[in-house]
């Protein structure tokens, strides 16, 4: 009989099969296969929160060939991931399963490679239901604040909103930011810069004293600068002082979830979502040719910055051989231990070899995962490095016979250390041999204006470091926290950045004026604490999720009673409908602020509002109605513009907008591909000349045509591009 090891993912299943031997039948149970059902509640708060659990109905098929195969087995292995989640997926396996304890073995790994797979079979242990315990603990507050609190969203705002005990605090981030931007009053200051040079090396200079007193960010007006500048300008420059200072910069610690989110987002521009979603595939396994299918970094969801002994041992070796001795931290380098207990994997982000150097291996991975790959083996390499040294100089700079003294600073690097193999990018530029009497010649000098400018909006990088700061979810739950919010339309990305919509703002307001704990920095942070005392055995999981639920019920029924729709969502105006003369109202929907009459439903008169919240008139385009003959006007709809008909409500004639992508349609020779919105809203990729012509595409066409059979050239996933018709691929980059 064979033994039978079950993991979430079928990657995963292929990597670690191509390990064993014919004695092991490596199964993948395709991700949860039990949970609360989505119809009800699924749980029972009158009998301490008992879960009820179901198996989802495209599960009930591979749990039935999981059971049969169980049988057939002499060993069951539990696989899944180390985490709370994984420990959670293994008891709920073993409950269907229905494995006897001494047929039924857990085993766990944090890189999935020959050796840790052949020891963790070797050292299995029992299941941990104090990790079990806290994923239960989190999933029945998480549904029991989702499922009550987001039906009075629904009936005080707007249909189809959610409220989430970690998505809405991380909300709240957001729109307090917004909030920061919007009161900031931006206000004047000046500074004055130039350049000076000497020897025929010119370097930056700044205006650093007056009257050997160092000048404050607001000290000059403009008069001052233009005066500093006019007095400056045809004085003697003598340098009265050089200060050198030697920097020792220690490398970064290796990675953990929240920082190489972090680190990916400002380098690449990935979101949290894309970062996971690579790092899961270089942990579950990438064909590496000879070697084969073989894990290619640790376990990615982990808030510890250790590294093993052996990896240490082994990164060293690897930079002595490589880089030389002098570049080797002796005895590795320890970084310090999160003070919080750390639910995750028990080490850092890092390569499972450390003598897999990116180049070594980049044949096999696609850009994106090559990108973040090498970021990861970079970092933990550096960490184990010799610090950098810098000098820094600062060199004074009198303007003789005036009040005025000058600045100019520069660095040089005397040993990159570290620096040499995950460099960070600087500013700073290296000075002239200057010393002490040195005349210095006067490039030129300007008065500059300044203004003080807003906060910005977060990225996703900043949003993340801000939740790990404050306590706020876990390395599992930032990139769906960020992503949910997206999807559910209460935040919009603006240039990479995150803004929250209108909808979103009042949502905030709701929940902060009136369910204070449940957005809460401190209180959330605190509610995470006790799920770590859960899963450390400090804690049953019943009392905590009982002393948050009572007052929260009692608490939402009152507001369930005293919230008014009409004060939430509406705000009186001056504004008179055209149609009616009746009274019109700013009322919120479910994609943001218009104007609405009050006459509703006897008058449906609406109009949009502008980004300066004043009516916004609609633009009247040249082109008719099909139907009636009058003018079309550019309107805005849940999936962007469109073109509706004036004589709305008479004639409900409307017009999809069509984006021309330059692209020849290849079927009839005629027409030009163009963007069109489905009913749901997703887009697609038709002919113009439809319904003569009905070619049509679900995935954007790149412009060219296919080499072989001259039909499109589609954007594939990973960075590749596919033909429409034949087999024919090639990379994006090509």
């Amino acid at each position: 009989m064979q033994d039978l090891i079950i993991v979430e993912s079928p990657t995963k299943a292929k990597t670690i099969k191509g390990f064993l031997g014919k004695d092991y039948k490596v199964e993948s149970s395709f991700g949860h296969v039990r949970d609360l059902p989505s119809s009800k509640l699924g749980v029972d708060v009158e009998h301490n929160f008992e879960p009820s659990y179901v198996v989802p109905a495209k599960a009930k098929k591979r749990v039935k060939e999981l059971q049969d195969l169980a049988k057939k087995s002499n060993l069951v292995y539990f696989a899944t991931d180390e985490d709370r989640e994984g420990e959670a997926i293994s008891w709920h396996l073993l409950h269907l399963l229905k494995t006897p304890k001494d047929k039924a073995k857990r085993i766990a790994f944090h890189e999935i490679t020959k050796k840790a797979i052949l020891k963790a079979i070797e050292h299995p242990r029992e299941l941990d239901l104090n990790l079990v315990d806290a994923q239960q603990a989190r999933r029945v507050l998480d549904r029991l604040v989702g499922y009550k609190l987001s039906p009075l969203l629904w009936k005080k705002v707007a249909k189809g909103l959610s409220a989430g005990r970690v998505q809405s605090v991380a909300l709240r981030l957001i729109v307090e930011r917004e909030q920061e931007r919007d009161n900031f009053v931006s206000q004047e200051y000046w500074s004055v810069e130039g350049e000076a040079h000497k020897d025929n090396n010119d370097f930056k200079i700044s205006l650093w004293k007056k009257d050997d007193q160092t000048l404050q960010k607001f000290d000059l007006d403009e008069a001052a600068a233009k005066i500093a500048v006019e007095e400056i300008t045809p004085s003697t420059l003598k340098v009265v002082n050089i200060e050198a200072k030697e920097n020792l910069k220690t490398p970064p610690a290796p990675f953990t979830t929240s920082t190489l989110q972090q680190e990916a987002n400002r380098r690449f521009g990935y979101s949290a979502k894309q970062t996971m979603m690579l790092a899961q595939q270089l942990y579950e396994g990438i064909d590496i040719g000879e070697h084969g299918s073989t894990g290619l970094i640790t376990y990615m969801r982990t808030d510890s910055k250790n590294l093993s002994e052996d990896f240490v041992a082994e990164a060293i070796d690897y930079i002595k051989q490589n880089l030389g001795e002098k570049y080797a931290e002796n005895g590795g380098r320890v970084f310090k231990k999160k003070a919080k207990l750390a639910q995750e994997a028990h080490e850092a982000i890092r390569p499972t070899e450390a003598n897999n150097a990116p180049e070594k291996i980049k044949d096999f991975l696609d850009s994106k995962q090559f990108k973040l790959y090498q970021l990861i083996w970079q970092r933990a390499l550096a960490s184990q490095m010799t610090d950098a040294k810098t000098e820094v100089t600062c060199v004074e700079i009198k303007a003789e016979k005036t009040k005025w003294t000058l600045r100019a600073t520069g660095s040089i690097t005397i040993f990159a250390g570290w620096q040499i193999i995950y460099q960070n990018n600087s500013d700073d530029e290296e000075l002239p041999a200057l010393e002490v009497n040195d005349i210095i010649k006067l490039k030129n000098l300007d008065s500059v204006q300044h203004f003080t400018t807003p906060p910005a909006r977060y990225s996703e990088a900043g949003l993340v470091k801000d939740m790990e700061k404050l306590g706020i979810g876990r390395p599992s739950t930032y990139a769906p926290t960020i992503a949910t919010l997206v999807l559910r339309k209460y935040v919009e990305k603006i240039e990479k950045r995150l803004a929250p919509t209108e909808i979103a703002k009042v949502v905030n307001k709701l929940l902060v004026e009136n369910f204070a704990d449940i957005v809460d920095y401190n209180f959330t942070a605190e509610m995470e604490n006790d799920l770590d005392k859960i899963a450390d055995g400090k804690k049953a999981w019943q009392p905590i999720i009982k002393a948050f639920y009572e007052p929260f019920m009692k608490n939402l029924k009152e507001k369930d009673q005293d919230l008014d729709k009409k004060e939430l969502t509406e705000t009186a105006t001056d504004e008179v409908c055209d149609k009616c003369n009746s009274p019109m109202v700013i009322k919120l929907g479910r994609f943001g602020k218009f104007l609405a009459c009050t006459n509703y439903p006897e008058c449906k008169n609406t109009k949009p509002l502008g980004d300066d919240g004043k009516p916004e008139e609609p633009e009247v385009i040249e082109e008719k109605c099909e139907k009636c003959g009058s003018a079309m006007i550019l309107k805005h709809g849940r999936f962007g513009k469109f073109l509706a008909c004036s004589n709305y409500p008479e004639c409900k004639s409307t017009k999809a907008i069509q984006k021309e992508l330059g692209v020849n349609c290849p079927k009839c020779k005629k027409g030009q591909m163009v963007e069109k919105k489905s009913k749901r809203g997703k887009a697609f990729y038709s002919c113009d000349q439809y319904p003569k012509c009905e070619h049509a595409v679900w995935t954007k066409p790149t412009g060219e045509l296919c080499p072989q059979c001259q039909q499109l050239l589609l954007f594939a996933a990973k960075d590749k591009i596919k033909c429409e018709s034949c087999e024919f691929t090639k990379d994006a980059e090509e």
